[in-house]
């Protein structure tokens, strides 16, 4: 061995190489961040100046909502509700863009940590092979060599230290790439997010110019007359046989008369305490989502272990073919593979239909988390069926679709039939109640409301009664049309 070939000279430098390669991953995680601070703080005023025009949007629709139905009310209620919706998407491609940037940046940090953790890796590796050339050298050898006994030994001491030094250090690098890839899994997430609601938006604008359609088909026809204006709203009030057979269109199912549609409701409302036409609301607001997002393949877009084996389960017990079934795409919110006219997700209405997880003797996960069963048809627990007197129900029927869509809305408290437990029922509906304060998914509530009133008008007509009157002019019914 030659003389001083482990010496304090170059232990002092590898610790430096250490330290120096902790030090580049700091600078160069911190400069690519430095680079699109300034783009994001661009894409924050550009966010705050569509959040300001938003505030004017929601400002019009607060004051022309007060006034008395004309046509430049609803026409000035349209235009603002057309362009807040522009302007939603608009800040939310703003958001998207900030978080892909944000994502870039963590991409690059762990790219940085991994190259760190690899010559780590070999540095160690390097050590720990000297080391076992010291461990190996007999005290013979070093009386016999030309270097001091006791500078080997301190050699020996300082080397043990730089490789615990290694040690540790990759161990803290290791830490934190975990914690990097745990933030850009987040940040992905949060993306997917955006991107999905800003999809299911653009649904909402589509909805929302069919109506401006409908509009300027109007003020043509009336040529900006008030008074033909409302001629021509007094002229859509339908009367009783033209609402009874009126189209109600469901999704994976055909379509069915509004009466039969109504007597469903009414049936469902009867058991659970929910309104009619929250019910037929719900119904249709899904079907309305079913539909845009078009069939899905329940082997592709259904979650593999919560929703796939309670799928084929229920389809074998129903004696249908689980690949003939009509299921959602994935959406936004979660994964896709919702049923019928109601949409439920197959774990969701496996609780509401008897459906036990024999491993666990009630509806739910294992104990790993999985939803694989056995699964296990119970008569006694399917609450579905005992309303309906079908057993086991079929989520594609739609006596049975719209007894679980009544059941999940009393659940989440639409049974008190006041707007605001009405609109946080149908809130709950879309994605859980944990979701249903958040302002960016509140289009999904109104939209129901706005349905109901419709649907109550239509119901009204029938009965005799005048509830859409009383309920119209409440917070939760704010921007519905006039026609």
């Amino acid at each position: 061995m030659p003389k001083g070939f482990y010496s304090k000279f170059f232990l002092s430098i590898l610790a430096f190489g250490l330290a120096f390669d902790g030090l580049i991953v700091t600078v160069s995680a911190q400069s690519v961040a430095t680079d699109v601070l300034a783009h994001r703080a661009k894409l924050e005023a550009d966010l705050a100046v569509i959040e300001n025009e938003i505030n004017v949007q929601k400002l019009v629709l607060d004051q022309k909502q007060k006034e008395g139905v004309s046509l430049e009310r609803d026409v000035a209620i349209l235009t603002a509700q057309i362009q807040k919706a522009k302007l939603d998407i608009k800040a939310r491609n703003l958001s998207i863009q900030g978080l892909v940037e944000d994502i870039g940046v963590k991409k690059h940090t762990i790219g940085i940590y991994s190259d760190k953790i690899a010559k780590e890796q070999d540095s160690l590796a390097g050590l720990m092979r000297r080391t076992n050339e010291l461990d190996n050298y007999s005290l013979v050898e070093v009386a016999l060599s030309d270097q001091d006994i006791s500078n080997f030994f301190s050699d020996l001491d300082n080397f043990q230290y730089v490789e615990e030094s290694v040690s540790a250090s990759l161990e803290l690098v290791g830490v934190a790439k975990k914690e990097t890839e745990a933030e850009k899994a987040a940040l992905e997430a949060k993306k997917e997010e955006e991107t999905s609601l800003r999809q299911v938006q653009e649904l909402q604008q589509t909805r929302i110019q069919a109506s401006e359609a409908e509009k300027k088909n109007i003020l043509k026809e009336t040529k900006g007359q008030e008074v033909a204006y409302q001629k021509i709203l007094a002229q859509k009030q339908q009367s009783a046989a033209s609402i009874r057979a009126e189209l109600f269109s469901l999704s994976g199912s055909v379509a069915i008369p509004f009466e039969t549609a109504l007597a469903l409701a009414r049936s469902a409302s009867q058991k659970t305490g929910v309104r009619p036409a929250i019910i037929l609301g719900i119904i249709a607001e899904e079907s309305n989502l079913g539909e845009n997002v078009g069939k899905g393949i329940w082997t592709i877009d259904m979650h593999k272990t919560r929703d796939m084996p309670v799928f084929q389960y229920l389809t074998s017990l129903l004696g249908l073919n689980p690949d003939s079934m009509p299921v959602s795409k994935k959406v936004w919110y979660g994964f896709g593979g919702a049923m019928g006219p109601a949409q439920f997700i197959p774990s969701t209405w496996a609780c509401f239909s008897g459906f036990i997880n024999t491993t666990t003797g009630k509806c739910g996960k294992n104990s790993d988390g999985t939803w694989n069963g056995p699964w296990e048809y119970q008569q006694s627990s399917d609450r579905v069926g005992e309303l309906t007197g079908h057993f086991p129900p079929n989520p594609w029927s739609p006596g049975d679709a719209f007894m679980a869509s009544a059941l999940y809305l009393s659940d989440s408290g639409a049974d008190k039939q006041t707007s605001r437990d009405e609109f946080v029922a149908a809130m709950c509906y879309l994605a859980g109640c944990g979701n249903a304060k958040k302002t960016s998914l509140q289009f999904y509530g109104d939209d129901v409301m706005c349905l109901a009133l419709k649907y109550q008008k239509n119901i009204d007509i029938l009965e005799g009664t005048n509830i859409a009157d009383q309920r119209k002019g409440d917070l939760y019914h704010r921007g519905c049309p006039s026609f």
